[in-house]
């Protein structure tokens, strides 16, 4: 809960003072009354007063006040609501090394199988668009709300040698720079945008990781990583089993450095998760929302219920 206009907080600092007025009050009553010393007179002289329950009706037309005070301050939470719209490149990784197994049935096959639930979790009015990289990097889907043609092509991945993640990252960027342009074209404001970098390796061939970097902050684009499979995959080439880790490390810098996320996935159930979670912070926005209303509404009956309980009891307001 935060407050657009705390200033009026200090408004309570009068109800405070109603208050202590309220118990000054009644602290001088008590002295004045025991000016009497004859008590037996006192009762015939002062009629019966309500007692606890005049305090209780004092104390709930106090709390009423207190609320709606609260309420110039204007209240606010946090809320979570849909991106009107965005830009989305999900860059693949179809390395050979994707065919370890140490994620079952594979890196790959568990990657597309993800890769499709993303899809499937963004908003229809995200633009989402597929790069897929090995020793070169390739556009596979330019930015688009079908969701069908870019299933589709994930399904048609094939693997190749090499990993160019520095390559993938710019080729993203040029992906969402032409779309951009395209918008500016017809009169239309371009979306956020970011970039979803999916790889299990190194950067071994390509422009390296830090002039992609570079690339990436001064387009003012997020690259999110996910580093997938293990450290103890391999590959059986020609009869021998070549180790094909995670490099971790990597894929965190360029998270970090680019103002992304950070995430790895051990398993197929892991990585599914990993896009969910990063499907719900890239197709909704946090916003503050004024709820300055539920204190009125609270406020003005809580007053309205002191006020009658004090003229059911007291035939008097407070």
């Amino acid at each position: 809960m935060t407050f657009q206009s705390p200033w009026w907080l200090l408004a309570l600092l009068v109800v405070a003072a109603l208050v202590g007025v309220y118990v000054l009050l009644q602290l001088r009553r008590k002295a004045y009354a025991a000016r009497f010393t004859n008590v037996a007179l006192l009762g015939t002289l002062v009629p019966k007063r309500p007692g606890w329950k005049r305090h209780l009706a004092f104390g709930i037309v106090a709390a009423g006040l207190a609320t709606l005070v609260v309420s110039l301050a204007v209240p606010s939470t946090e809320v979570r609501v849909p991106r009107e719209k965005a830009t989305v490149i999900m860059a693949v990784d179809v390395s050979l090394s994707m065919q370890a197994e140490d994620v079952e049935p594979t890196r790959f096959q568990v990657m597309q199988r993800a890769a499709t639930d993303f899809v499937d979790v963004l908003p229809e009015r995200i633009n989402l668009g597929l790069v897929s990289f090995a020793g070169t990097a390739t556009t596979v889907v330019p930015p688009t709300t079908d969701r069908g043609q870019v299933a589709l092509a994930i399904d048609n991945l094939d693997l190749a040698e090499a990993t160019a993640i520095g390559e993938a990252i710019f080729t993203s960027l040029s992906a969402i720079e032409n779309f951009q342009a395209s918008l500016e074209s017809s009169g239309e404001e371009p979306p956020p945008a970011r970039i979803v970098l999916l790889s299990d390796g190194s950067n071994t061939v390509g422009r390296d990781n830090e002039q992609a970097i570079d690339a990436a902050r001064e387009a003012g684009v997020p690259v999110s990583t996910i580093a997938f499979g293990t450290d103890y995959g391999t590959l059986d080439i020609d009869g021998e089993n070549v180790p094909v880790p995670v490099d971790r490390a990597s894929l965190e810098q360029i998270a970090d450095d680019t103002g992304g996320s950070f995430s790895e996935a051990a398993s197929a159930s892991e990585l599914e998760q990993v896009y969910t979670d990063l499907g719900s912070q890239i197709g909704y926005t946090t916003e503050a929302k004024d709820v300055s209303y539920w204190f009125v509404r609270a406020g003005v009956l809580v007053v309205l219920i002191g006020a009658v309980l004090s003229l059911f009891w007291t035939n008097r307001l407070v």
